[in-house]
């Protein structure tokens, strides 16, 4: 079995929020089984910046599950969805 790189998006419930404790929360939650590459933020509009968290798991069923999970229950993160998937030659 091998490893993808995956990008999932958190989308802030408003761009007020503090994209720093996100990320710092993010760091501190990461799922056993899963790495966290590094954290992007993508401006969206209207001041709204996203966080791109780029994590390498297995290659197996229910790979990201988890973290979306995980990621999902953070204070202050409206959505999460995983935007890209590519397998690690």
């Amino acid at each position: 079995m091998g490893e993808v790189v995956a990008t999932i998006k958190l989308m802030p419930e408003s761009p007020e929020v503090d994209l720093a404790q996100i990320k710092e929360k993010v760091s501190q939650s990461i799922p056993e089984g899963t790495e966290l590459h590094k954290i992007e933020e993508e401006p969206i509009a209207f001041g709204l910046v996203a966080l791109n968290v780029i994590v390498v798991v297995d290659d197996g069923e229910g790979g990201t599950e988890k973290a979306e999970e995980i990621f999902g229950q953070i204070d202050d993160v409206a959505s999460v969805e995983v935007v890209d998937i590519r397998r690690l030659m």
